[in-house]
């Protein structure tokens, strides 16, 4: 009779400090674990405390709190499977990034992650210990697991090191956040690890979103030799049972699921809204304002605000000044009107003239300038605050990474708001996602379908609208080519004359240049937003407020 390994696969989404709530979804997958007739039950890297809790895991209070309820969660999971969960672990004085496994009522191994990751958004060097690279365990079947933890899968040695002291399988916690086109990177490296050491693999990665971080899930079963035996869809909460049967020696993963991927950019539209509506659920609240300028930016914000929350619990308010044009008027009521959200009108000329009148004396015989725009947005934000103190709604900003990159933005005035969901996103896909969004709708999706972006506003070209007849390309270079360029100089690092080399004229490069230094101070303050790129502005570049140096060559 062929023996067989049944394994439940959790990918799953914690929240971070919410160790309660963390253990209770486990205890809940573990409950399905054991209906199903499961001998272990998997949970993703760090699971128990969420992740990244960036210094709150040098807390001590934490760290016993986690414990605490890790002992519990044994005890209340003694007679079934086993159960796998990541959590700190100290030993010695020394915190480790550890992973679980309890049975019977107790811990029977504790694997700690030997490779810490000290890159883009990551900073696990300056929090752990790198840990000596530890053997497998034995489950009562005797199924042997290996557990390399997250970026200890990402090199051969810590696999290796496991299949060499008789792991039989590899099952791989990870906590990895999205960025575009990183799922083919993942695949590669975990086939790599499989055909290294000839043994089956398990890619278990958690969902939703902490701070500018999403995490994708899009976890996966590999058989010897690299073939694909299981794939999770990425994004959503999963609970999966496969089957291992012990065939001449070697176990092998009976054939599940295959969930087909979504494109690039669908999946970046995903990402936006789940960031979103995870952020607002985990921050407690339920409500969002934002200002509907007519504008494009704006427009998709309101998109993906309503695909996420409900258009019940969006609501639009459009700020207008002598020089909003009636086609932005007629173009945000329109989008509104589209989302089935409400819509509320509140004229900035009031505020305005009263702040022009009591800076009169001291702006006498001065002309105007960049000074009286930047009033007319800060008048605005201070309106859209007002609001979100006196409803409890949180205000979202609307700035893309164009902007962001080169500060076409007032602080204090436009910036202001709690999230942006399209931080990390340049004004040229911005369009493409507008397009997108209007031409297809999902299940995940709480806004209508058909066009919900009027293509009007679509078409049209940008302006803030803060002058008479003004366009972003009086300012700006045209998006396109700023797009290009800041694509070089952000993403990839490039040098001036690496840009140059590309066809860029030297003179925009270097201003461009210059606007990216100079508006660090901006972002700094910035709100946060989802990380679509492996180069978003926070952790992933992290760059001097103060900073005289130029790139000459």
């Amino acid at each position: 009779m062929t023996k067989t390994f049944r394994l439940t696969i959790a990918q799953l989404n914690p929240t971070v400090g919410d160790i309660s709530g963390n253990a209770a979804q486990a205890r809940d997958a573990w409950e399905q674990g054991k209906a199903a007739g499961a001998d272990l039950v998997v949970l993703p890297e760090m699971f128990l405390v969420g992740y990244q809790p960036q210094d709150l895991i040098a807390k001590p209070a934490f760290i016993a709190d986690a414990m605490g309820n890790l002992h519990a969660l044994a005890k209340d999971c003694a007679d079934g499977p086993a159960l796998s969960i990541g959590g700190p672990f100290v030993e010695e004085e020394r915190l480790y990034n550890a992973y679980f496994t309890l049975q019977s009522g107790k811990i029977i191994n504790c694997a700690r992650k030997h490779f810490l990751p000290n890159f883009n958004v990551f900073d696990e060097v300056r929090l752990f210990k790198s840990a000596d690279i530890a053997g497998p365990y034995a489950l009562n079947n005797g199924a042997r697991i290996g557990n390399p933890i997250c970026e200890d899968a990402w090199y051969p040695d810590v696999s290796e090191a496991m299949v060499e002291s008789g792991a039989e399988i590899l099952v791989i916690p990870n906590g990895s956040p999205y960025f575009r086109d990183k799922f083919p990177i993942r695949m590669n490296n975990m086939v790599a690890r499989v055909i290294e050491n000839d043994v089956p693999l398990v890619y278990l990665n958690m969902v939703g979103a902490q701070d500018d971080q999403m995490f994708d899930g899009g976890s996966f079963v590999l058989n010897r030799g690299g073939k694909l035996a299981l794939q999770l869809p990425v994004m959503d909460a999963t609970i999966a049972h496969v089957d291992f049967d012990l065939i001449d020696g070697h176990w092998v993963a009976r054939d599940g699921e295959r969930a087909v991927l979504p494109d690039m950019l669908e999946q970046d539209y995903r990402v936006m809204v789940e960031a979103l509506r995870d952020y607002m659920r985990k921050t407690g609240f339920g409500k969002v304002l934002l200002g509907l300028s007519g504008g494009i930016d704006s427009a998709i914000v309101a998109a993906i605000a309503t695909d996420a929350l409900g258009a019940q619990n969006v609501r639009c308010v459009m700020l207008p000044s002598e020089y909003t044009s009636q086609a932005s008027l007629d173009d945000a009521a329109a989008a509104a009107n589209a989302l089935g959200c409400k819509y509320d009108t509140v004229s900035i000329a009031g505020p305005r003239a009263a702040v022009t009148d009591a800076l009169a004396p001291l702006f006498d015989g001065l002309a105007e300038d960049l000074t009286e725009e930047n009033i007319q947005s800060r008048i605005r934000g201070l309106l859209l605050m007002a609001q979100s103190n006196k409803f409890d709604e949180m205000l979202l900003t609307t700035g893309n990474k164009s902007e962001v990159a080169v500060g076409y933005a007032t602080i204090y005035g436009d910036m202001a708001g709690g999230y942006n969901p399209i931080k990390d996103m340049y004004k040229t896909r911005v369009f493409e996602a507008c397009r997108w969004r209007n031409a297809n709708h999902r299940p995940w999706m709480k806004g209508p379908e058909g066009e919900v972006i009027p293509t009007a506003i679509i078409d049209k070209p940008p302006s803030a609208e803060l002058r008479p007849d003004q366009k972003d390309e009086d300012s700006l270079p045209p998006y396109d080519i700023l797009d290009g360029i800041l694509l070089m100089l952000v993403d990839q690092e490039a040098s001036v004359a690496d840009c140059v080399a590309a066809g860029y004229d030297k003179v925009t490069v270097k201003r461009v240049e210059h606007l990216i230094y100079t508006s660090e101070y901006k972002r700094f303050q910035s709100a946060p937003g989802p990380r679509l790129s492996d180069r978003a502005f926070w952790l992933d570049r992290r760059y001097p407020i103060v900073n005289k140096w130029r790139d000459n060559s």
